[in-house]
């Protein structure tokens, strides 16, 4: 296997698309194209750029202000597209898509797009992907992700969920010329080589904790420990609930979300609170469920930035083989706290990689998985996967 990478800021969607190809370079062994943009694009165009070069599928959604490339951080003020091209003879890649208005659930949405996927690949039945990624619209990615298992069974997760700039449903998800902003997009990979991913949030529990005593839908907190959600956060930070009503919640937390540990303990899926609504409850970024424990987690922007590095350490300490390439998700919560040092990042990412080929994304949601655990989701985290030889 090897990877190419290519950029532009082109403000023509079509030229952009094709610049970043052309950069990236020509392969006819070319199996899979990753593809993150910026919001303000006609998709189509983009892609329509990409596919003069490639001849193979093109997957991805929008990424929040810009991506990370082994040139820097490409975005901003300007429009942008980054790619990463998987080239090998002997990878075999099978991609679906399904747009959610036109299925009854996310489940059935999940499992026809990962159905498609799978039929694609023309393997046998019984022979398992060995990886599988997702892109998908964010607020039911654990339903799309359960209709995909339907298919496929625990096959490792990587991805995250379509962003846009002003979190205003801009976002977008797409494969080839299919394109919208509210469903899930799915290849399944066999490869010879190897990966490995590190799915981690990269905060500090704290000693403030509590049980979901109440949650309306999947995604509304409404009580911990019978206490109103916003009051509950609000006497644990030493703050004013008034302080954290509307959109102040989702600024304030950025440094100190919520996560609940998985059955095993091996993670801390982070669940970012984005609203705080007038009766004191939460909107949250991901799913939560009645009678367990919820955690209050810490991270200075300064460890934010610095868990980059740390987390490719982790990832490399996983290695066995020399690693070809890395596809690193990064929460676009994380960037929108990280700010104007967005570059220091890229310090951190160029430092522990060197001369490998790379992406980082910025997303709504995180897609991952831990050994003797099970793919989940989460939001303000990171999901770096290495590829290898």
């Amino acid at each position: 296997m090897k990877a190419l990478t290519g950029y532009s800021t082109n403000k023509n969607a079509y030229e952009a698309g094709l610049e970043a190809a052309k950069m990236a370079g020509r392969s006819k062994d070319a199996k899979l194209v990753f593809a993150y943009m910026s919001c303000d694009y006609k998709i189509k165009d983009v892609i329509k750029g990409i596919k003069e070069v490639y001849d193979c599928p093109v997957i991805g959604n929008t990424s929040f202000t810009g991506v990370i490339m082994p040139e820097g951080f490409i975005g901003g003020n300007d429009t942008f597209v980054g790619i990463m091209v998987l080239s090998d003879p002997n990878m075999v890649v099978g991609v679906g898509f399904a747009d959610r208005k036109a299925f009854q659930s996310a489940r059935d949405a999940g499992e026809s797009a990962t159905k498609h996927a799978r039929a694609m690949t023309k393997m046998p039945y019984n022979d398992e992907p060995d990886l599988m990624y997702m892109a998908a619209s964010p607020t039911e990615e654990e339903f799309f992700l359960k209709g995909a298992n339907r298919v496929v069974g625990r096959v490792p997760l990587f991805g995250g969920s379509a962003a846009d700039n002003t979190i205003s449903g801009d976002w977008k998800l797409y494969l080839d010329n299919k394109v919208t902003n509210e469903g899930v997009a799915v290849a399944l990979i066999y490869m010879k080589g190897g990966f490995v991913n590190e799915f981690t949030g990269a905060y500090r529990e704290t000693e403030d904790m509590g049980i979901i005593t109440k949650v309306e839908g999947t995604r509304q907190l409404v009580s911990i420990d019978g206490v109103p959600a916003v009051k509950k956060y609000a006497k644990w930070r030493n703050m004013k609930p008034s302080e954290l009503m509307g959109n102040k919640l989702l600024s304030a937390t950025i440094t100190s979300p919520l996560g609940v540990k998985d059955r095993l303990g091996d993670l801390i899926a982070i669940r970012h609170p984005m609203f705080a609504n007038d009766d004191y409850s939460m909107n949250i970024g991901a799913n939560l469920a009645e009678g367990t424990t919820v955690i209050r987690m810490e991270a200075t922007v300064d460890e934010l930035i610095a868990s980059v590095g740390n987390t490719i350490k982790e990832l490399n300490k996983k290695l066995t083989k020399p690693v070809v390439c890395y596809h690193f998700v990064h929460c676009g919560g994380r960037r929108a706290g990280i700010d104007s040092r967005i570059n220091e990042v890229y310090k951190q990412i160029k430092k522990n990689v060197g001369d490998v080929p790379f992406i980082m994304e910025f997303t709504f949601g995180e897609y991952g998985y831990v050994d003797d655990g099970r793919n989940t989701t989460g939001g303000l985290m990171l999901s770096f996967t290495a590829f290898t030889k």
